[in-house]
């Protein structure tokens, strides 16, 4: 009937909005009802023709199936950024150079859709309740991903000192991905030039690395994925340069309730319960502490596809984004600004800093609902790092890996371990 037919144009018409959204965060703004979207990956550089190597690996360089060095990066031709003369920048940080695309050996790592033509090839379901539960054998895989991320932005963490750049950390993760057979998932998606996102200070988030070099004081986030054998892991994390005593009080605080209100976040996913909800949870607590939740941005879905079904909006909304079940994987990585969430996007098209020049923090894991609550197949491991806003947490003392109780087990043998080291 008429009224049916409505209905089904009216959910039509706001699927098809949230399916812009579904490249979802890492690399797309989205958004709620009523403000206007402005995906990423929807510019000039996504009609632009590739440029494939014809060689066996991806990326810059002429020789294939090898690894570029750092030394010898440094002798190609420095890549400066698309900016404009007149572009008002609203903090302290400015595009630097950049090295070129790195290899990645086609013979050696099972490569995702994108990565010669810079294009995904699957697309969401179109109905965001619409969500993929995993397979037995997708979940382990997946399970092999995420410890391939963890370990990864692990590497990536250590190597955070004043006086490093940003594409020096890129390179870590770059060879780190490679040498345990992943292909670093950002690498090329909707043509993003490097293997990881380094996001420092005001920048929100898809900061590019280059030759920047890291500040005693700098709060930055790098974020992760790997994509090994078939399937991506996604996390990010915090640190500050120059370790805690190095960053003001103010930045603690939004360190700390950035974690807190993710941990809140984390601890609410069980099967039966609704995605929207998540939202609501990070806001009440990051504007009772007098921070701002970014609304452009969101988590996501993911698989054997970067990012797909569930959207994760970290502000509260009325968004038709389905139950949580058993064998749903996705992320959830709220953005929280010290001042206000409105964003600036840099002429790259891929940098977004707060609009003041605020400072913003993140974090981020790939979780996976069981039958039993939810776990993070990103979980830190035996040697992973444990941060003061870990060790100080009013929420959640220690490191979190889940609530199901095989997750509680590992993660209460690892905090005895862990936090009497440290």
């Amino acid at each position: 009937n008429t009224s049916t037919m409505m209905m089904a144009s009216y959910y039509s018409k706001a699927a098809a909005v949230l399916l812009l959204a579904a490249s979802a965060t890492a690399f797309v703004p989205t958004t709620s009802r009523g403000v206007s979207l402005e995906p990423l990956c929807m510019n000039k550089k996504k009609k632009q023709r590739p440029k494939v190597n014809s060689n066996k690996g991806f990326g810059g360089g002429s020789s294939s199936g090898t690894i570029t060095s750092s030394s010898a990066l440094e002798s190609d031709m420095l890549i400066r950024p698309k900016t404009t003369s007149n572009f008002q920048y609203a903090g302290s940080i400015r595009p630097g150079l950049q090295t070129p695309k790195r290899i990645v050996p086609s013979e050696k790592i099972k490569f995702p859709d994108y990565a010669l033509d810079g294009q995904p090839k699957n697309r969401p379901a179109l109905f965001p309740w619409v969500i993929e539960t995993k397979k037995p054998e997708e979940i382990e895989k997946m399970r092999a991903s995420g410890r391939c991320a963890r370990e990864v932005l692990d590497l990536a963490g250590r190597a955070v000192r004043p006086g490093i750049t940003t594409d020096e950390i890129d390179r870590i993760v770059h060879e780190a991905s490679i040498e345990r057979g992943a292909y670093p998932s950002p690498l090329n998606y909707h043509n993003f030039p490097k293997s990881c996102c380094t996001s420092v200070n005001e920048v929100i988030c898809h900061g590019i690395p280059d030759d920047r070099q890291l500040q005693e004081g700098d709060i930055v986030n790098i974020d992760i994925t790997c994509y090994l054998d078939g399937y991506h892991g996604d996390c990010s994390e915090m640190f500050v340069v120059g370790g805690e005593d190095a960053v003001d009080p103010v930045g603690k605080r939004l360190l700390q309730t950035t974690y807190d209100c993710w941990v809140k976040a984390l601890n609410f996913v069980k099967p039966g319960n609704d995605y929207k909800d998540i939202g609501a949870i990070i806001e009440d607590h990051v504007t009772r502490e007098g921070f701002t939740t970014v609304k452009s941005f969101c988590g996501h879905g993911i698989g054997s596809v970067f990012h797909t079904n569930p959207n994760i909006l970290h502000y509260k909304n009325s968004e038709p984004a389905g139950k949580m079940a058993a064998g749903h994987t996705f992320t959830i990585e709220p953005m929280i600004c010290e001042n206000g969430n409105n964003y600036l996007m840099w002429p790259d098209d891929w940098t977004a800093t707060t609009k003041d020049g605020g400072r913003s923090a993140q974090f981020e894991h790939t979780l996976l609902i069981t039958p039993d609550g939810v776990e993070a197949l990103t979980g830190k491991i035996e040697t992973s790092p444990v941060q003061f806003w870990e060790r100080d947490s009013n929420v959640h003392n220690g490191l979190w890996l889940g609530t199901s109780p095989s997750a509680k087990e590992r993660e209460g043998a690892l905090n005895s371990n862990l936090l009497n080291s440290n």
